[in-house]
């Protein structure tokens, strides 16, 4: 049978990067996996493995196929599931003046986010993992959220992480469990 996993691409779907999530489905059906489905267009793709994937060879594919390189973050849907259990976000205010975000790292993240400082008003960090950290970020006066979160990207240049919002990690895992 196997076990069901998620890869999420990064930075597809943004400017020239456009890839059709047909396409992308029938790429991971090549790789083998069964049970390919995407999940929104920005780059998640639920899947079965008998084995582990390897992102390497992933996104060696995914470079060859599309004509520029996609970092891959992998998640079983176990590991998602877990994320949910710990419910970082239970203790703040779901409404229109915040948003949620999940970013996930392909590597441990380290001491990356070390010196980072919560900034009042655009967005905090409430939650670091081994690969993963959750923050909360504020409606800014422009509409947009958290737009200090984007620095914090910068801090990642050697490595590849990819941030979702915490209702498209909800999405995903209830999807996944659908298709059981």
């Amino acid at each position: 049978m196997g076990k069901n996993y998620v890869a999420f691409l990064r930075g597809i779907n943004l400017g020239k990067r456009n890839i059709k999530m047909d396409d992308l489905r029938a790429l991971f059906l090549e790789l083998g996996f069964a049970n390919t489905q995407t999940v929104i267009a920005s780059g998640n793709v639920l899947f079965t493995s008998p084995n582990t994937p390897v992102t390497q060879d992933m996104e060696r594919a995914l470079a060859d196929r599309f004509g520029f390189s996609i970092g891959v973050v992998l998640r079983s849907v176990i590991q998602l599931e877990k994320m949910l259990e710990q419910n970082p976000f239970e203790a703040y205010p779901n409404d229109k003046a915040h948003k949620f975000y999940a970013t996930m790292g392909a590597k441990p993240i380290g001491k990356a986010l070390a010196n980072v400082e919560n900034v009042p008003g655009d967005f905090a960090i409430i939650q670091r993992d081994e690969c993963d950290f959750f923050t909360l970020a504020y409606r800014q006066p422009d509409g947009r959220f958290g737009a200090g979160m984007d620095k914090l990207e910068r801090l990642f240049k050697d490595q590849v992480i990819t941030t979702r919002n915490w209702n498209t990690i909800l999405r995903i895992v209830k999807k996944a469990n659908i298709a059981k």
